[in-house]
């Protein structure tokens, strides 16, 4: 195992402890709907590597800001990502039965309480990032603006909206990128800038470099996910192997090939990595998050 690497598990292990802790406390056990309470606690604490609070506490890091002062970003842009993706394997939409080698939430209860689980999960997340009261508050209605921005029509939900359209379809890689800088990209990109806005003196110049860094590795982790999709196994990746090509979704592979998918994926980590080129030590730990997106095998 590289140094890089190893650096990128701990701190993504560390992130995680921290983040699944604050994540149970947050949904407690008292709701209107037991059941409802239950299917969100299912979708949120059952697994799942927390790279994106990873990289909200790497981004606060980089700029001399503890993780307790990132928290609470970090825990909502999970919430937001927990709801997309039971929202996103619904039979409506990408209708499938497996997520993290367990029954996804519509299977595991029913469809109607999967789509309120998720309604209740986006409407917890920015409830919870308003509420905090660590971060000032223009910096919290700057994060809302950023994680609102990211999670709706301009954003992730806009991106979703283009991949279901495109089915079928052979896109250039314009389109393509376009597509996943929404879809994927934007809570990527969302989950960096918020942990940057923890930070009171951060500068534009600084915001820029890791937006720059941050726009890179959402590609490149979609990349990755297409490469997974065709030669990953259904038990690690925890998701039915071959789903994409299955349902005839626009991937990097299929308009690259593999061998050149795996080129552009490279080519994505040498922007990413160049971004954070004026950064000094402090930023590793964004550098080795950049490495094992790329390197990840699930």
């Amino acid at each position: 195992m590289s140094d890089q690497n190893k650096l990128a598990l701990d701190f993504l292990e560390t992130c995680r402890i921290r983040v699944d802790t604050e994540l149970d406390r947050c949904i407690d056990r008292s709701s209107a709907s037991e059941r409802l309470q239950e299917a969100m606690r299912y979708s949120v604490l059952g697994g799942g590597k927390r790279i994106r609070p990873a990289l909200c506490l790497a981004a606060a890091k980089a700029l001399g800001q503890t993780a307790e002062d990132a928290l609470a970003p970090a825990c909502a842009v999970e919430l937001i990502h927990a709801y997309s993706l039971i929202h996103d394997d619904l039979p409506a939409m990408d209708d499938d039965e497996l997520r993290r080698g367990r029954p996804t939430t519509h299977i595991a209860f029913d469809e109607a309480t999967a789509i309120l689980a998720g309604d209740a999960l986006q409407a917890l997340a920015f409830g919870w990032l308003a509420g905090t009261t660590r971060i000032s508050e223009s910096a919290r209605l700057m994060m809302v603006q950023e994680l609102a921005r990211a999670s709706g029509h301009l954003g992730m939900v806009g991106g979703q909206s283009i991949d279901l359209e495109s089915v079928g379809k052979t896109l250039s890689l314009t389109q393509l990128e376009t597509m996943h800088r929404h879809k994927t990209g934007a809570l990527i990109e969302a989950s960096v800038r918020m942990g940057a806005l923890t930070a009171p003196t951060v500068t534009e110049t600084a915001l820029n470099s890791l937006s720059a860094y941050a726009k890179a590795l959402g590609l490149a982790f979609q990349v990755q996910d297409d490469l997974l999709d065709i030669e990953g196994e259904t038990e690690v990746i925890g998701k039915p192997q071959g789903s994409d090509a299955a349902r005839e979704k626009p991937t990097y592979p299929a308009l690259l090939g593999v061998t050149g998918a795996r080129e552009h994926l490279s080519a994505l980590l040498a922007s990413a990595l160049d971004s954070l080129g004026d950064f000094g030590p402090e930023a590793d730990a964004l550098r080795a998050m950049a490495d094992y997106v790329v390197a990840r095998t699930h």
